[in-house]
Formats: C-alpha cells, sequence, structure tokens
C-alpha cells in the first residue's frame, strides 16, 4: 500500500501516477497495479483488457475512443519514450473540448489514467516505444470513433522534437472527423 504518488490534472479526472522504484546495482522493482493503492487514489476501475503496441519515432496513435462502449484507459511505456494526449469529449464538462498531454517514458515510468469520455493518442518521441494500456471495457469492433490529431479547434501541440515530415499516421488516423463535425453529429 502506498506505492504511488498521483497528481491531479487541469482537467477533472485525468490523473498522472507515479509509481515507487525500488532499485539497486541489480535493476529496479516497482508495482505497476494494486488494486487498493488505486481505489484509494479514486480510481475504482475494474480492468478487463490489456492491450500493447509497438512504434516506432514519429508514430502518432490517435484521437480514438469507443463511441457506445467508452473505455477508461491506465497507460504506460515500457520502453522508450512518447507524449500522450487525452481530449475531454464529455458535453457536461466545464473542460469539454480541452486537451491534456504528459510524457511517458520507461525512465520517469509514470502512468496516465484517462476516464471514459475522453479521446486518447499518443506520438513516439524516442526511436521505438513499447505502450500498455490497460481498458475498463473490451474493444467492440465496429465501435471506433476519432477525431483529427491536428484539429485546429481542439489546438493540441505535439512536441516539436519530431518534425511534421517525420509523422508516421494511418490513413483512418489522418481522417478522423473534426471537432466541428463531431459536436455537430451529436447535436452539442
Amino acid at each position: 500500500m502506498g506505492q504511488i504518488t498521483v497528481e491531479t490534472c487541469e482537467i477533472e479526472g485525468l490523473k498522472v501516477i507515479t509509481p515507487k522504484v525500488f532499485g539497486d546495482e541489480r535493476g529496479y522493482f516497482m508495482e505497476t497495479y494494486n488494486h487498493d493503492d488505486f481505489v484509494n487514489a479514486g480510481i475504482t476501475n475494474t480492468f478487463v483488457q490489456d492491450n500493447q503496441s509497438s512504434s516506432t519515432k514519429g508514430v502518432l496513435r490517435g484521437m480514438h475512443f469507443q463511441n457506445n462502449f467508452p473505455q477508461a484507459k491506465l497507460v504506460r511505456c515500457l520502453k522508450g519514450e512518447v507524449y500522450d494526449v487525452a481530449v475531454d469529449l464529455r458535453p457536461d464538462s466545464a473542460t469539454f473540448g480541452k486537451w491534456f498531454g504528459v510524457t511517458l517514458s520507461e525512465e520517469n515510468k509514470k502512468m496516465f489514467f484517462i476516464p471514459r469520455g475522453f479521446a486518447h493518442g499518443f506520438l513516439v518521441l524516442s526511436d521505438v516505444a513499447e505502450f500498455a494500456y490497460k481498458c475498463d471495457d473490451l474493444y467492440h469492433p465496429g465501435d471506433d470513433g476519432g477525431l483529427r490529431f491536428d484539429d485546429p479547434e481542439i489546438g493540441i501541440v505535439w512536441p516539436d522534437s519530431v518534425k511534421e515530415s517525420e509523422l508516421n499516421i494511418n490513413d483512418r488516423d489522418r481522417n478522423w472527423p473534426l471537432f466541428s463535425e463531431y459536436k455537430k453529429e451529436r447535436n452539442l
């Protein structure tokens, strides 16, 4: 118990979590998840699916969400470094349409908790990154949603350590709708 430090963010519900790391000349040990510590931090979600991805520098994955079966996520970078972003899509939230970003890396070992109701994505800053997600609902094929990573209304400021010419974005992520289209489709 008490093996994590939790920082709240300017967007309600988002949390940056730093685990306690025990290291010596052999390496390190840390708990990546302890139910009681997370409940004490106000994170009561039951995680039911773990995912992991590997990507190279410049890969931008996002901004993703599920339409009818939203997922809360606990994410971390196992190898390398990413810039991780969440966009508030909760219509009744005071921060609707606002974004928050945090650097996650194998060095800082930070985790990012993203509750349901957010779009999520990340940009790989290192040569290679391995990224892990804990989700509180299963993936539902055909329920995918997304927003453009470069939407001017949302205005995400991606790190300039990756040049625009280095971005590696698949067609689906490049062609998600703009936030204005998202709001219009939902009468927001």
